[in-house]
């Protein structure tokens, strides 16, 4: 009877699902954990953070028993070169060139050319190949390709050195018997093993699966846990009873599975305790005029910032001014501190004017007016409450809208007349950038500080 090859994709796909990023605990107990149901490759998410991810990966590659670990290469040499670093230590390492073969996805994420597109395919394949032995090619959104193209595709790759080729659902909306005839194509084409991922967008995964291995497929890929993706258990309790008809079993071993992915998924459900270790974490800060620029670059990263060296100093300075009025900052007031002294940036945006109405009865309405190198902008926004209208306003204003990471109010002074600062922090492309107002009315201090804001990320980005 065929012996299916199960490729085990969790990682990936909780990598792509979730945003609170695993933690090196977690991404370790879900490799042992597909390693122990019998599952015969884990691929690993795509390289990020090279110096962390090449830490984890090293220690996962290591840590693997008995099936093979997979990783991408990504989209150059580089790239081959730094996979291979994280993974030659496995008992069975493998490459894995991930290339799309639509041509939605090669013009408009890739900005290639069908041609161009084969040539990065064998040139890829080839430079994994010559580090490792085992090398696949994963061919992405292969339902809505060409098949002329998608045959070509797969037999560059097996000319370059491919040793296993992927077909994958990506969009997620064919039909079983689509998956079948597509396997079937491929099989004709190439001489290697073919392998397919199907999706579950349409709840038909495992009728998907087991059209692809009636069809002739190889191998599939499933994972523990994610959206939209074949599950592990429905596929091992699939083949379990069907293994007669289709003519295919697998190695997973079906009664750890059930006993194990419980208890690992309740243990890397871990959103309400990452935020609970934010919050201790912040707790933890309290500044005063003993400590170092390397203590306060410390305490700004666990606020979210990277601050360069110069940043670090001035932020310093700020505090050890501080510190001669009181004896002690904490993260509220670090915070305050890196918004008005950290990358100070030339003014773009200046605001000329704002005008804001709010009532219980209606939504709050607020038109703001700026300036940018002599040009006047306006814009006029609804929003849920005064200074939320303001926010909207000016991204009417600049024609963009950034994420709002976080929004402080609080008094600086005493009275009914107290000045209010207003700290704001905007992320734009993973990076916080954070800006500071004061001024007796609280929505124009938020205004300015969602300008002060916005001008920092203008001037870095320029």
């Amino acid at each position: 009877m065929k012996k299916i090859h199960v490729a085990d994709i969790t990682l990936k796909k909780l990598s792509e699902d979730r945003e609170v990023a695993l933690l090196f605990r977690e991404k370790t107990a879900i490799a042992a954990c597909a390693d122990s149901i019998g599952a015969d490759s884990i691929e690993l998410a795509p390289i990020k953070n090279l110096r962390e991810d090449t830490i984890i990966y090293k220690t996962v590659a290591q840590k693997v028993t008995d099936a093979a670990v997979s990783l991408p290469v990504g989209f150059d040499a580089d790239g081959v070169a730094a996979a291979w670093a994280c993974v030659k230590d496995a008992k069975h390492p493998r490459l894995l060139v991930e290339l799309p073969v639509s041509t939605v996805q090669m013009e408009y994420t890739y900005h290639l050319k069908s041609d161009k597109m084969l040539i990065k395919i064998t040139e890829l394949v080839a430079a994994a190949k010559a580090l490792c032995d085992d090398v696949e090619f994963s061919a992405l959104d292969a339902t809505r390709a060409d098949e002329e193209f998608l045959i070509s595709a797969v037999k560059e790759a097996e000319a370059a050195g491919a040793s296993a080729v992927t077909v994958c659902d990506d969009a997620g909306v064919s039909l079983p018997e689509d998956i079948a005839a597509l396997v079937t194509k491929v099989k004709a084409a190439v001489s290697v093993p073919v392998y397919a991922q199907v999706s579950d967008r349409i709840h038909m995964a495992v009728a998907s699966a087991l059209s692809a291995v009636s069809a002739g497929a190889d191998g599939l890929k499933c994972a523990m846990a994610g959206k939209n993706v074949l599950s592990t258990g429905a596929l091992s309790d699939a083949l379990r009873v069907c293994f007669a008809q289709i003519g295919a079993e697998c190695g997973l071993n079906n009664t750890r599975i059930h006993a194990n992915i419980d208890d690992l998924l309740e243990s890397i459900n871990h959103t309400a305790f990452e935020r609970e270790t934010v919050v201790s974490e912040e707790q933890k800060i309290l500044l005063d005029a003993s400590c170092t620029i390397a203590q306060v670059a410390q305490a700004a990263g666990i606020l979210g910032y990277d601050l360069s060296e110069s940043d670090c100093g001035n932020v310093h300075r700020a505090l050890l001014q501080v510190c001669e009025k009181k004896n002690a900052v904490g993260a509220r007031e670090l915070e305050a501190l890196i918004a008005s002294s950290a990358m100070q940036a030339p003014s773009t945006y200046h605001l000329e004017s704002y005008t804001t109405n709010s009532s219980n009865l209606t939504n709050s309405m607020s038109q703001v007016t700026l300036t940018c190198n002599g040009e006047v902008m306006g814009g006029v926004s609804m929003g849920d409450g005064p200074i939320d209208s303001a926010f909207r306003a000016i991204e009417q204003c600049i024609g963009h809208h950034y994420e709002l990471d976080d929004f402080q109010v609080q008094a600086v002074t005493e009275g009914k007349e107290a000045l209010g600062s207003a700290v704001v922090r905007l992320r734009s492309n993973g990076k916080l950038y954070s800006g500071n107002g004061i001024s007796t009315d609280i929505v124009a201090a938020s205004i300015r500080a969602y300008i002060n804001a916005l001008n920092k990320i203008v001037f870095e980005e320029e």
